[in-house]
């Protein structure tokens, strides 16, 4: 069992406060209380996020209960930890269309049957004017500043609204409100969590432990992954495009994918890194086996093989894939290709589609199109991005 101490708290973990006495803890055997919030600002989740989900799963292994929290209310603010400037707020409607995305593809990593779902209008949709005072009261501006990403903003002279002050706060109320043993975040939600034990301390409550994961980086080998950056692989994406997406990550970033997206064995990675080290091994390997193991945890192992054979044939051997999914219609021309597309179920909506057409991501029987109206004959392929083909069929074909 300390042997799966020892992975829990150390494998895929920056820091976790306070380290002893949760292992004290655990080791007693307690059932925890484990909070994970999220604000649903947008529907997807990708691997970045799955870093800290795979940290609860494996906790939830061990007997511990999660709570998620629907962050409705601070969803509408925007949690500006590292930003630059205020963000837009939603409407109560975005946010739940969101939500509802979101925890789909959450429970494709954490395990439903041990995880509470609690949204914050529980304890917000009543909350008066004093109770906002009552709770304001207990910190300090000078507190708020303290904090880097609105102190460089202060420094600068760039707009702080009070909403974004209120955030740590109510995320910090949350706490409280579920009697929380343990958070979970990225590093860079430090402030947030650790204003959470303080006013758990203030109100008459043991002050929870904080458990922080690494920021992963995007497949752009820079930049945290963001769907806003565009450098994200998100665990709803199709085989191939989940496989092929690995196989664009910079080859020094494959062990930090290994040690926090796959369960492979502490003592295997370790022989990974000697290899790599001694180039002993093509990191195109490395990546082949890492991208059947995404592939895998996220849809199947058979899924995993078909995308690895697909981008073998599609993009080593750059020829067409052997099989093409079609798509009937009747071909009256010129004709809507982002209607098609997304009618085909080849992007998530027109919106998407006529994005990518914008940006010559869509090509025709091999050239690229920048307007929707196009021309579409009998057996026509259609490329979008890198990985995804139809083959256009036309229904009047009497043959």
């Amino acid at each position: 069992m300390n042997e799966n101490f020892e992975r829990l708290l150390k494998r895929g973990v920056t820091e976790v406060i306070v380290e002893d006495d949760l292992r004290r803890m655990l080791e007693a055997g307690k059932p925890l209380r484990l909070k994970e919030g999220f604000d649903p600002t947008r529907p997807d989740i990708h691997l970045g996020h799955v870093v800290g989900l795979r940290k609860l799963r494996q906790f939830q292994e061990l007997g511990h209960k999660v709570i998620l929290i629907v962050g409705d209310w601070t969803a509408q603010i925007g949690d500006p930890s590292g930003q630059s400037q205020m963000r837009t707020m939603l409407s109560a409607e975005e946010v739940k269309a969101n939500a509802e995305t979101y925890m789909k593809q959450f429970f494709k990593i954490v395990d439903r049957e041990k995880t509470e779902v609690c949204w914050q209008s529980e304890w917000f949709g009543d909350f008066s004017l004093s109770d906002v005072i009552s709770l304001t009261s207990k910190f300090t501006v000078a507190q708020m500043l303290a904090r880097e990403d609105f102190s460089k903003r202060y420094a600068a002279g760039q707009p702080i609204g009070i909403t974004e002050l209120l955030y740590p706060l109510l995320q910090a109320y949350d706490s409280v409100m579920i009697e929380s043993d343990v958070e979970f975040g990225g590093i860079d939600q430090k402030f947030n969590c650790l204003m959470g034990r303080e006013l758990q301390e203030m109100m008459g409550q043991k002050p929870q432990h904080v458990f922080f994961t690494p920021l992963l980086v995007g497949t752009d080998g820079k930049m945290k992954m963001s769907k806003s950056l565009d450098n994200y692989i998100s665990v709803d994406d199709i085989p191939n495009e989940m496989y092929g997406k690995v196989m664009s990550l910079p080859d020094e970033l494959i062990m930090d994918y290994f040690e926090l997206i796959t369960d492979v064995p502490d003592k295997e990675l370790a022989e990974f890194r000697q290899q790599m080290a001694s180039n002993s091994i093509n990191p195109m390997e490395m990546k082949k086996h890492l991208g059947r193991e995404i592939v895998a945890e996220f849809h199947s192992s058979e899924a995993a093989q078909a995308a690895e054979n697909h981008f073998g044939t599609v993009f080593q051997k750059r020829d067409l894939p052997d099989e093409i999914p079609e798509f009937k219609l009747k071909i009256s021309n010129p004709m809507d290709i982002t209607e098609i597309l997304a009618s085909a179920n080849l992007v998530k909506s027109k919106g998407e589609a006529k994005r990518l057409v914008s940006q010559n991501a869509v090509e025709i029987d091999g050239e690229k199109i920048s307007e929707s109206m196009t021309l579409l004959k009998e057996g026509s392929i259609i490329k979008v991005g890198k990985r995804r083909f139809l083959k256009i069929v036309n229904s009047d074909n009497k043959k």
